[in-house]
């Protein structure tokens, strides 16, 4: 039985999701469809790649991972196949790919697309379950699509560095309004080299230790502790950081000259001293 997730910015307000599903149980009933996301803000690669890499590492090898965002970027020729740590990855030819992995893939296939045939999400979905059928049935990659294929590559989203501080950006706000932001453990400690450190953020706010856990520290009390993804969290015990803090999520858009100004709200300094 195959594990197939479902990623996408789709939203759950209309059919979509659902015809999408049904489309996929149509072309094998057995298939185990797990839901991941489809509140992806559009064209937030950085918060996309967070989200997705994050879920993928958890799901048993050789799971199948639709990625269903910002898919008509441009008009498509071509949807992706790439196998990486073990996982099938599908998604667009739009420089996601390369954020969600951080790496070489072992091997990038491309699923051609007839552009003027091709142009709505349960049209791709056709091929994407195709493919995905072929696998199953032992069909070699090489007959499935182009092997080796050259495809769009996006920089993942990586912190400022300096010799006595680094700088991430928020990538993630969740429900509880926790703060996510792209400094991972292994970054912080290689950049600390055992110094003391005070993490600041907006309105001169300032946390002088890492907790383990939210309960650490008072009920409304503010905490900085690394997530079960291994990054730099920002929370309030039974509180809304985000909110009450006034931070927001970083986008590609914030590098425009007209939201610079924004960047103060979406950026965690880390001093070491």
């Amino acid at each position: 039985m195959a594990i197939v997730t479902l990623t996408s910015d789709i939203g759950n307000q209309d059919f979509l999701i659902g015809a999408i599903k049904g489309q996929l149980l149509c072309m094998n009933s057995s298939f185990n469809i797990v839901d991941i996301t489809h509140q992806l803000p559009p064209f937030n690669y950085s918060q996309a790649a967070y989200i997705i890499r994050n879920a993928v590492r958890n799901f048993p090898e050789f799971s199948f991972h639709i990625v269903l965002a910002n898919l008509f970027d441009k008009i498509p020729e071509k949807l992706l196949l790439a196998v990486a740590g073990n996982q099938y990855i599908f998604c667009a030819d739009n420089g996601l790919l390369s954020m969600i992995i951080e790496e070489s893939p072992d091997v990038v296939i491309g699923l051609s697309l007839k552009s003027k045939e091709v142009n709505n999400v349960t049209q791709c979905i056709s091929v994407i379950g195709k493919a995905i059928q072929d696998i199953q049935t032992g069909k070699d990659l090489r007959e499935i699509g182009e092997t080796d294929t050259k495809y769009r590559e996006k920089n993942h989203l990586q912190p400022n560095l300096g010799e006595d501080w680094i700088e991430g950006q928020i990538i993630f706000i969740d429900h509880f309004e926790n703060v996510t932001v792209n400094i991972t453990r292994e970054q912080f400690e290689k950049q600390r080299h055992g110094r003391k450190f005070q993490i600041r953020f907006r309105r001169d706010e300032m946390i002088e230790r890492i907790s383990e856990s939210y309960a650490d520290v008072p009920e409304g009390e503010k905490l900085a502790l690394f997530n079960s993804g291994g990054y730099l969290e920002i929370a309030i015990n039974k509180g809304n950081a985000a909110g009450l803090f006034g931070l927001q999520g970083y986008t590609e858009q914030s590098q425009n000259q007209y939201l610079q100004s924004r960047l103060l709200y979406q950026s965690i300094r880390v001093n070491f001293i």
